[in-house]
């Protein structure tokens, strides 16, 4: 197996707790705590240096406060990805850039009922939100269907910052990679024109392998590995028995890769460069 490069990055996983101090929302039901310790230890099993945390909308809502507390423990290792709607002020923007975070987080995965999911903000604000984000070197992490991408690449791709899709931009796994929507997303990946999340656990759940994403990680790499990164989406909230070992996904990556160049670009080289962490 490959070794995990030097300077590499999570660049999607969430930090919870202690409660006794930042107390979840009404809505998110009873979620274990995942502290900056136990989030340590994941990274080190891993053997990763570096992470991209993500504010977790479905536990806190608009409330920053633990978000940004993890983020104050190591600013050198540590970016954040935050969650606000249009409303937000200049002046939290800034401080929020000045603390390490990078972007903002839009939602158009719906409830079962056709709902926003609790916390979560979507497209509209993120086109009212994109000059500002411009101005403040930000950008966007986008978590939706792949259908609902590709139905919204002219309005997404017309905002003037870059575009990064969670969970390899949701697609239909039964439909199989010659999908219209899942083609079509590559060929605007090959384009360079936005940038995907090799996350596997949300998209599938035949553990611990997942093979039926294989065909759908490696049209991907094939597409474009200098517009890739990875994540482990670590604590994975509301898994339960769907529950990945972050040991096994992070082999997982290394092994479909097979090749220490792409590792190195993916883990390292990327996340360095559109999160702004030092050069290794």
């Amino acid at each position: 197996m490959l070794s995990v490069p030097a300077g590499a990055c999570d660049c999607h996983c969430h930090v919870i707790g202690p409660t006794q101090r930042f107390a979840q929302a009404a809505f998110s039901g009873d979620i274990p705590e995942a502290w900056l310790d136990r989030h340590a230890a994941a990274l080190k099993t891993m053997g990763l240096s570096r992470a991209v945390i993500v504010q977790p909308s479905s536990v806190y809502g608009f409330d920053d406060a633990a978000f940004l507390d993890a983020l104050r423990a190591r600013p050198e290792a540590y970016r954040g990805v935050a969650i606000a709607d249009a409303t937000v002020s200049d002046a939290q923007l800034e401080a929020w850039r000045a603390l390490g975070v990078r972007a903002l987080r839009f939602v158009e995965i719906k409830t079962a009922t056709g709902g926003r999911l609790p916390g979560s903000v979507g497209f509209d604000d993120l086109a009212r939100l994109a000059p500002r984000l411009r101005a403040f070197g930000m950008h966007a992490h986008i978590w939706a269907d792949c259908e609902t991408i590709v139905g919204q690449e002219t309005r997404l791709l017309s905002l003037g910052i870059d575009i990064v899709l969670d969970h390899m931009g949701k697609p239909n796994v039964e439909r199989g990679v010659d999908d219209p929507a899942f083609q079509r997303l590559c060929a605007l990946l090959s384009e360079g024109r936005l940038w995907v999340k090799l996350a596997l656990c949300r998209n599938s759940r035949v553990l611990p392998d997942y093979p039926d994403l294989r065909p759908f990680h490696d049209a991907l790499v094939k597409a474009n590995p200098d517009r890739l990164l990875w994540g482990s989406d670590w604590p994975h909230l509301r898994m339960g028995d769907m529950t990945p070992d972050v040991g096994q996904l992070i082999g997982l990556l290394l092994d479909w890769i097979g090749d220490e160049d792409l590792a190195r670009r993916i883990l390292a080289t990327n996340p360095t460069r559109l999160f702004g962490f030092a050069q290794v």
